[in-house]
């Protein structure tokens, strides 16, 4: 398998517990298709539908995928400020230079962030459990009627 930007082989590897194909070269890389999400799931177990949507905008490049040399895809990966390829054959993603690194840290600022907004959720719950149960209408009523 070559590089699909500067020919060389790639090497497998591996990345953050993932086994990738690495380009020595420019120190870009190639996941199959699953293993981004793999790499995903390292550090955000939620599920996929939590995660939002994956391909944001995509537009032919001039580089080839290493496994059916068809055009890859640049696209904006789940709406951050973070560009990568994709075959538009569904083979994989090419990952530029510590590329996995920036989804890692992502993926963990998205945890975090949903992880509060489910406490958010769980709390309101709760309010509004308790202010519809009969003690709080009892309550509320004597506040009115004395």
């Amino acid at each position: 398998m070559k590089c699909p930007k500067c020919s060389v082989d790639l090497l497998p590897t591996i990345r953050h517990k993932i086994k990738v194909n690495y380009c020595q070269s420019c120190k870009g890389m190639w996941l199959e298709h699953d293993e981004l999400e793999e790499l995903e799931d390292e550090v955000f177990d939620f599920g996929d539908r939590w995660k939002g949507s994956l391909v944001i905008g995509s537009a032919a490049t001039s580089h080839k995928c290493p496994e059916c040399t068809a055009l890859l895809q640049r696209f904006r990966y789940r709406f951050y400020n973070l560009e990568m390829e994709f075959c538009p054959n569904q083979h994989g993603y090419w990952l530029d230079e510590d590329e996995d690194t920036k989804v890692l840290e992502l993926m963990k600022r998205e945890e975090a962030d949903l992880q509060r907004k489910l406490l958010a959720e769980d709390k309101w719950t709760a309010t509004l459990a308790h202010m519809r149960s009969r003690s709080f209408f009892s309550k509320l009523r004597d506040l009115f009627h004395k």
